[in-house]
């Protein structure tokens, strides 16, 4: 995955670059110390010059993210393994028999790096071995130095792309934290703006038409409706969207706070699965539905963060139901309970505690547990 520019992968590609360039002037110091040996000399010195060409058209692309693709990876290996081909004529069997380094020499751990940085681990360590075994076969025999390069230029592909995907999933947590903090300050600021002007608004309509009966009343109950939306909304409890992971479930619960739901939540994150998240919180939506039809629709969410287990109460202040009441409502084919609360519950591996006594009101208590991670 290309990163853009300035990113944590920067720093690596420069190193290669580097890494090439060092290792091409160490590949000059040999090829001059062993050109008498070599069969063709002037052949050796066209391989260099070659080299080094490419040297400089890999540094000036992958300099370049759009350009760190499959097309130039591929062609940076097939350089390499072309090098490694002609070494055998170039330089000579019987030298190489003789224990002659191979032209390339640690030049050809550039493209190692490269997939390393590009693709990690895994797609390092195909370049070290096919480069392994083009060089082993290059030199026409197994010695123990011959093997040890190979297994170094395995560890340094690992490794490197090791090193390499660190960088990535740590530059990606940058970004998510940097957003964050854009969004808390932003909601901060709202916050201000907002405080002393709308939500003081909403609450004087709330209060002074609470009692009011027809189109007052339904206007003062609205702005209580609004308010506590609003207040949600600027404490971060907002619905909000999920890519897959982790799922702060305040922020699903927040939307049914109003005027006559209070919430009460820890005020640190609570992180389930996005699906438990939402499972849990349509639960928890059918259990006030409950308390809109058969309560005063007064009612109090309370969120318990147990560390293995997450708790949502939902408790009213209706006039409540004997024992049994909820068995017969299934046999008569009433099944929102059953259906809605209890199977969502079961389908998590959780559990579902409804207390009720006559005139008492009722709760009802939804657990489920925290998957490891």
């Amino acid at each position: 995955m290309p990163s853009p520019p300035g990113g944590f992968e920067v720093p690596l590609w420069r190193a290669v670059a580097v890494f090439r360039v060092a290792s091409l002037a160490y590949v000059c110091v040999v090829v001059l110390r062993d050109a008498d040996r070599y069969a063709h000399p002037l052949a050796a010195g066209a391989v260099v010059l070659a080299m080094a060409a490419w040297t400089g058209v890999t540094a000036a692309g992958y300099a370049r993210p759009r350009w760190r693709g499959w097309p130039l990876l591929l062609a940076d290996l097939g350089v390499v393994l072309a090098i490694l081909l002609v070494t055998p004529w170039v330089v000579g069997r019987a030298a190489l028999a003789a224990g002659v380094t191979t032209l390339a020499v640690a030049w050809l751990g550039g493209p190692v790096l490269a997939w390393a940085v590009s693709g990690g681990r895994r797609r390092g360590a195909v370049a070290a071995l096919v480069l392994g075994a083009a060089d082993l076969a290059t030199r026409g025999m197994v010695s123990p130095s011959a093997l040890n390069g190979t297994i170094l230029l395995l560890l340094a592909g690992v490794v490197v792309g090791h090193v390499a995907r660190l960088a990535v999933t740590a530059e990606e947590r940058l970004h998510r934290a940097v957003e964050l903090e854009a969004a808390t300050r932003e909601r901060e600021r709202l916050a201000r703006d907002i405080h002393d002007s709308v939500l003081q608004v909403l609450a004087l309509v709330q209060r002074r038409g609470a009692h009011l009966d027809g189109e007052a009343g339904e206007l003062a109950r609205l702005a209580g409706e609004q308010e506590a939306a609003l207040r949600a909304l600027i404490a971060g409890t907002g619905p909000v969207a999920t890519d897959g992971g982790p799922v702060d479930l305040r922020a699903l619960l927040g939307r049914y706070a109003s005027a006559t739901v209070s919430l009460s939540a820890p005020a640190t994150p609570v992180p389930l699965p996005g699906p438990v998240a939402h499972e849990l919180a349509a639960a928890t939506a059918a259990a006030l539905d409950n308390v809109e039809r058969h309560a005063d629709g007064r009612a109090w969410v309370l969120v318990e963060d147990e560390g293995a287990t997450v708790t949502v109460s939902v408790r009213d202040s209706g006039p409540g139901f004997p024992d049994g009441r909820l068995a017969e409502a299934a046999a008569q084919g009433r099944l929102g309970v059953a259906r809605s609360i209890r199977g969502r519950l079961a389908d998590l591996g959780g559990t579902v505690r409804i207390t009720s006594t006559p005139g008492a009101g009722t709760e009802v208590e939804l657990t489920v547990p925290r998957p490891p991670r």
